[in-house]
C-alpha cells in the first residue's frame, strides 16, 4: 500500500503543470544570473539599467515562449549562464560542475563551456584590470600587479619568477594589438600575446582549468562510447555542413536587436567605416558576399522535419519567404552579410578581436552541424552577444522590450486561440517557435 501511495505521489508530482512550472522557476533564475553577469562585466553600470536589461532579456521571445513549455531550452540557458557567472567569479571547480550539468541537459553546451574558458583566458591575459586565478585547495595562483593603466591597456600579469624583459615584450605586443587598425593583424597579435602568457604560466593555468579539462575529457569519452554527440534519434540529427545557419543567426540576432543595428545611424556608420579604407573595405565585402552565396547555394539544408512540420514558424518562413522564388534565397545574402558586418563592427568597439573570433567559432561549432533550422538553438549565442554588446541607452532597450512584448503577444494568441488538426494524426496541434 505504501508503494502504491508513493507511486501515486510521484505521478502527481510529475504532472504536466508541475513539470512546466519548473521552467518558470528556471526563467526567474536566468533573470537573476543575467543581472549578476551584467553587474560583474560592467560594475560601473547603473543598477536600474542592469535591472531593465535583465527584464527585457527575460522577454526575449524564444526564451519567454519556452518558459511555459517543458523544453530543455530554459534549463540549458540557466546552466550556461551559471557556468559563466561562476567562472567570472573565479570559482572554477563550481563552474566546471555546472558545466557538466549543462552538458547533461544539452550535449552541445560543451562548446559554450569551452567558450567560457576562452573568455576567462582572454580576461586574465589581456584585460587591463587587477585579477587573480584562485585554485581551490592548491597553492597555485596567478596574479596581476595592480597599477594605474589607461583604458584598453594591458595589465602586468606575470608569474612570480618570470623576467621583467618577458613582461615588457608581452606588454608591447598587446599594446600594438590594441592600436592596430587591421582586424587580422589584431587577432594575430592578441593570439601571440595570449599563447606567450600561457607558456610563461603553463603550470598555473593547467592546474586552474583542470576541472574543465576533466569535464571535457569525460565528454570525449562519452562521445566515443555513444558513437555520436546525439542522444535519441541519431539519424534525424546527423551532423551536417549547414553553413547557412550562420547566415540565419546573424540576421535573426540583428532583427532581435533592431533598435541598435537597424537604425540609420548604425547603417551610415558601417558604410562610413568601409569608405574610409575603400580597397580593404570592398575586398572584405566582396569576400563576405562570395562566402554567403556559397553557403546558401551549397550548404543550405532543408531538413525533412522543416518541410513536414507546419506547427513551427520556420516552416512558414522557409515556404513563404526563402522558397517563394528560386532567387529569393540569394536576394537575402546581402542582408546576411550586412548583419554580420554590423555585429563585428559594433562589437569590435567594445570587445577584443580575439573574443569576436572565439564567439564566432563557438557559434559556428553549435549551429553548423545542426541540419534543422530551429530558432531556439540561437538563444544561448544571442545572450552572449547581447550581454557583450554594451547597449547603454534606455531608448533602445525600451523599444526592444516593446517589440518583444508584441511578438510574445502574437505567438501566445496563435498558440492558445488558433489550434488546428492534422488529418493523418489525432489530437490538437498548435503553433510554436
Amino acid at each position: 500500500m505504501s508503494l502504491v501511495k508513493a507511486a501515486s505521489s510521484f505521478s502527481e508530482g510529475c504532472s504536466t503543470a508541475i513539470l512546466r512550472s519548473t521552467n518558470g522557476v528556471l526563467a526567474v533564475i536566468c533573470s537573476v544570473l543575467v543581472y549578476e553577469i551584467i553587474r560583474h562585466l560592467r560594475p560601473n553600470l547603473d543598477e536600474r539599467k542592469a535591472s531593465l536589461f535583465a527584464v527585457v532579456l527575460a522577454m526575449y521571445p524564444l526564451h519567454w515562449f519556452f518558459t511555459f513549455l517543458y523544453y530543455t531550452d530554459v534549463a540549458s540557458l540557466a546552466a550556461v549562464l551559471a557556468v559563466y557567472l561562476a567562472c567570472l567569479k573565479k570559482k572554477y571547480w563550481f563552474s566546471a560542475l555546472l558545466g557538466a550539468l549543462a552538458v547533461v541537459i544539452r550535449q552541445t553546451n560543451i562548446v559554450w563551456m569551452l567558450f567560457v574558458c576562452c573568455c576567462e583566458v582572454i580576461n586574465i591575459t589581456l584585460v587591463g584590470q587587477r585579477d587573480k586565478i584562485d585554485v581551490d585547495n592548491t597553492d597555485y595562483s596567478v596574479r596581476k600587479h595592480s597599477r594605474p593603466t589607461p583604458k584598453n591597456s594591458v595589465s602586468n600579469l606575470r608569474k612570480r619568477k618570470v623576467s621583467t624583459a618577458a613582461d615588457t615584450e608581452i606588454h608591447s605586443m598587446l599594446a600594438s594589438s590594441v592600436s592596430s587598425q587591421n582586424y587580422t593583424s589584431g587577432i594575430i597579435h592578441e593570439t601571440k600575446a595570449i599563447f606567450q602568457k600561457l607558456w610563461h604560466m603553463k603550470l598555473e593555468f593547467v592546474v586552474s582549468f583542470s576541472p574543465f579539462i576533466m569535464v571535457f575529457a569525460a565528454f570525449v569519452a562519452f562521445v566515443r562510447w555513444n558513437g555520436s554527440i546525439v542522444l535519441g534519434a541519431k539519424e534525424a540529427h546527423a551532423v551536417s555542413p549547414h553553413f547557412a545557419q550562420i547566415m540565419y543567426f546573424g540576421l535573426f540576432s540583428v532583427l532581435a536587436m533592431a533598435p541598435t543595428y537597424c537604425s540609420f545611424s548604425q547603417t551610415a556608420e558601417l558604410f562610413q567605416s568601409i569608405w574610409k579604407n575603400k580597397s580593404v573595405g570592398f575586398f572584405r565585402i566582396s569576400l563576405a558576399l562570395v562566402a554567403g552565396f556559397i553557403s546558401i547555394h551549397f550548404f543550405s539544408i532543408a531538413h525533412p522535419y522543416l518541410l513536414a512540420d507546419n506547427r513551427h514558424y520556420p516552416f512558414y518562413l522557409w515556404q513563404k519567404v526563402i522558397k517563394a522564388h528560386w532567387l529569393m534565397k540569394y536576394f537575402l545574402v546581402p542582408l546576411y552579410v550586412y548583419s554580420w558586418l554590423s555585429i563585428i563592427t559594433r562589437s569590435g568597439k567594445v570587445q577584443r578581436k580575439i573574443w569576436l573570433l572565439a564567439f564566432s567559432l563557438a557559434t559556428a561549432a553549435v549551429l553548423v552541424p545542426a541540419p534543422l533550422i530551429e530558432f531556439r538553438y540561437y538563444t544561448i549565442p544571442f545572450f552572449f552577444l547581447i550581454l557583450h554588446s554594451h547597449i547603454d541607452d534606455y531608448q533602445s532597450w525600451l523599444i526592444m522590450g516593446f517589440l518583444y512584448t508584441a511578438v510574445n503577444a502574437f505567438t501566445m494568441v496563435m498558440f492558445l486561440y488558433c489550434p488546428f488538426h492534422w488529418s493523418h494524426e489525432p489530437g490538437t496541434q498548435r503553433f510554436i517557435w
